[in-house]
């Protein structure tokens, strides 16, 4: 079975968003495997400097470098990644499964992005759109498009 997991910088805190993602990962746990890690985002002040950010997002990236899966595809969320329609990503998961990968980790930085360290240990570079969206939103977002993925390669009908 495959297996997806995503690390995530933050909580989702708000009802709302638990209970979407709650949803989609039933829905996607008829297809694969859904593991969630949250990473603590940095403490910052609330107008931090350009120092304080890239410090935070080397914090931050370290803990997430620990817990990416060593067998996964890793895949960071970042704003000059490529933008894939959903086919694609559907694609992407095929073409993935075909070479033997089984295991495919989505990374999501906090509200400051992720430090270079992270993006350079990810083989694709994934833009959800050139919009900006609240990181939590982000995670919702890929989850339904990876479900929405599966049930293209399954050749199952899903509303558009």
């Amino acid at each position: 079975m495959f297996t997806v997991t995503v690390i995530a910088v933050g909580r989702l805190k708000d009802r709302f968003y638990e209970d979407a993602a709650a949803e989609y990962m039933k829905r996607l746990s008829a297809y694969a495997k859904v593991n969630v890690v949250e990473i603590k985002a940095a403490d910052l002040p609330d107008d931090p400097g350009d120092a304080l950010i890239a410090d935070a997002l080397q914090k931050e990236g370290r803990e997430i470098i620990k817990k990416l899966p060593a067998d996964a595809l890793a895949v960071s969320l970042c704003v000059e990644g490529k933008a894939y329609s959903s086919e694609e990503l559907a694609g992407m998961f095929q073409k993935s499964a075909n070479s033997g990968v089984s295991h495919i980790a989505f990374i999501i930085g906090g509200s400051y992005g992720l430090s270079e360290e992270v993006k350079s240990k990810s083989k694709i570079r994934l833009s959800m759109s050139k919009m900006t969206f609240p990181h939590r939103l982000a995670r919702i977002m890929l989850l339904e498009q990876v479900y929405r993925a599966f049930k293209i390669n399954k050749g199952e009908k899903y509303h558009k």
